[in-house]
């Protein structure tokens, strides 16, 4: 290869190498969630055990949150162009979401899983998927895991706003006033507010989902223009959309969550500014640090409104929240170090593992393996056959839907440049 050849294949490798760690925490919260979910169907002893004081899932989660708050943003500010943002997201994210919805209605079909009840509404159902925002909509969750897609969609949203007025650099600013307002509000939040409005007298859900999706898709569509004050506009109504679903109208699983997870994945972006020398490192790390503190304590102020929340759920909070941080730090720390190929690996593919997961799990109940009760030995093998199943099925998904997408979605949004 001659150097002109390689000056570009090295160019091309820098960033997929800097960008390794962050692929290993994804694969390796994915597998977390993975853990979290076969847990209850096979080695329920293990389950038992650790779940006393730590939540595989809630973890794994948080650790997806922090990955996203510091790559997502940089996304946004590297093509520094809305309407490419939006392009890029909609190519990443929705390919394999929708084909995670057919397999859904495939599995429900064939009395190999569920659909969680979006049978009997079916367009309320279809309403609150348009947009990924099931949880803060009235529509199940269909995979199960796809709540949390419900506040990745609303942080693109602030993201979009806040990058749309100039004023999307104040990371940390953000992170300890949604960290403050979970503390503060979240105990009085309602949940579901919406949805319990139209059962009494206010209007039906159906009518909820198309009225929060026409004003989003309204407000990207403004926001994705060249005018300047008209696309302030869209974006801040969609953004304002957004944030009243994930504060008034959430599903699950609790009134703080939605600010809980913001300020968390506004603290993935100020550290990503303190890497990159916007903010200091020092102000940055007592800034996460505060709101990690703060997250933890609205978590444990405003349990004790419910009975079901006892000292398990408590230790599960404090140690998913710090350990959260502590992983993300220890990321941080060996980032330009060599990250093993199969641990970056499993972060390419960790989305279709996330969504697909769920469906794996519900067709081996259906089998009659699994109300034969295996003994611990047995329990073991087909967890890893399991496992094995999910990988497999997600490494096809990824190199076939996701990894073409994806290439499409950023030729569809060099287009605007070219013709502009």
């Amino acid at each position: 290869m001659s150097e002109a050849a390689a000056a570009p294949a090295a160019q091309a490798a820098a960033p997929a190498a800097r960008l390794a760690w962050l692929d290993a925490l994804r694969g390796f919260a994915a597998l977390c969630v993975v853990f979290d979910h076969g847990s209850g169907l096979l080695l329920q002893q293990a389950r038992s055990l650790l779940y006393h004081w730590f939540d595989f899932g809630q973890y794994g989660v948080f650790v997806f949150f922090l990955v996203s708050g510091y790559i997502v943003p940089a996304s946004l500010e590297r093509k520094g162009s809305v309407k490419s943002f939006w392009v890029s997201r909609a190519f990443r994210l929705y390919p394999m979401y929708l084909l995670a919805l057919v397999l859904s209605a495939i599995a429900w079909k064939t009395h190999h899983g569920t659909i969680r009840g979006a049978e009997h509404s079916p367009g309320t159902s279809a309403a609150s998927w348009l947009l990924m925002l099931p949880n803060v909509l009235t529509g199940p969750n269909v995979p199960n895991v796809a709540w949390t897609l419900s506040y990745e969609m609303g942080f693109y949203l602030l993201l979009a706003a806040l990058f749309s007025w100039r004023v999307h650099r104040h990371s940390g600013v953000y992170a300890i006033a949604f960290a403050v307002a979970a503390c503060a509000l979240g105990g009085i939040l309602p949940m579901a507010l919406l949805q319990h409005w139209g059962h009494h007298g206010g209007p039906s859900p159906l009518t909820v989902d198309v009225t929060a999706d026409v004003l989003i898709l309204a407000g990207i569509a403004l926001a994705m223009t060249r005018t300047n004050l008209p696309s302030k506009i869209g974006a801040l109504v969609a953004a304002l959309t957004g944030l009243t679903l994930l504060t008034l109208n959430q599903g699950y699983p609790y009134p703080w969550s939605g600010l809980t997870i913001l300020a968390m994945m506004f603290t993935g972006t100020l550290l990503y500014r303190a890497e990159q020398g916007q903010v200091g490192k020092l102000t940055a790390a007592w800034t996460a640090g505060g709101v990690l503190a703060l997250a933890v304590l609205a978590g444990l102020w405003h349990a004790s409104r419910f009975t079901f929340l006892g000292p398990q759920w408590r230790a599960q909070w404090v140690t998913s929240i710090v350990l959260a941080g502590a992983t993300f730090a220890v990321g941080l720390a060996v980032r330009n170090r060599k990250i093993p190929r199969l641990a970056a690996w499993l972060g390419l593919i960790s989305y279709s593992v996330y969504l697909l997961h769920p469906l794996v799990f519900n067709a081996y109940r259906s089998l009659p393996v699994y109300h034969s009760h295996p003994g611990v030995a047995n329990q073991i093998l087909l967890a890893a056959t399991l496992v094995t199943v999910i990988i497999a099925a997600s490494a096809v998904t990824y190199y076939l839907v996701e990894k073409p997408m994806q290439r499409l979605g950023r030729q569809v949004a060099r287009w605007p440049r070219r013709t502009g």
